[in-house]
């Protein structure tokens, strides 16, 4: 009779529903840009530091390292509060686990103002005296206005 392997780990650490490609979808799609930090055109990475409960549940978040400023820090806070980990329950055992995520601000592409060329060109024919063997030219012409961007 062949006993089942035991596992290594007796504390096993939380894990986000869909792996890190599904935490990174929920960051993106959740991500309000700060309007403060909008009009003053701040980028930057926020690290935040927060604490998972038995139940899956954030419980406590901070900021680590380098601050933004302009509402980055808040914004990165609510975003990792509304996060859900899926939990194993080691025998009972209440624990508190600890991770780090790094939440990046970068502008988004319609706040950049678009590089725009303009190019105008214009033509104008005007009136000739007429000589007897050339036909009579009429005056007109042609306008372009060319946007490249």
């Amino acid at each position: 009779m062949h006993k089942p392997a035991k596992d290594k780990h007796f504390i096993k650490q939380p894990w986000y529903e869909g792996g890190p490609k599904a935490m990174k979808q929920f960051v993106t799609d959740n991500l309000r840009y700060p309007q403060e930090a909008l009009a003053q055109r701040v980028e930057g990475t926020v690290t935040v530091r927060f604490d998972i409960d038995h139940k899956g549940d954030v419980v406590d978040a901070k900021i680590i390292g380098h601050a933004l400023g302009h509402g980055c820090e808040e914004e990165a806070i609510r975003l990792v509060k509304a996060m859900k980990f899926m939990v194993d329950k080691p025998r009972g055992l209440r624990v508190v686990y600890q991770k780090t995520i790094q939440i990046h601000f970068r502008l988004p592409q319609a706040a950049e103002p678009a590089a725009q060329l303009q190019v105008q060109y214009n033509y104008m024919t005007t009136a000739t005296a007429p000589t007897p063997d050339a036909v009579e030219k009429k005056p007109g012409g042609y306008s372009y206005n060319v946007t490249i961007g």
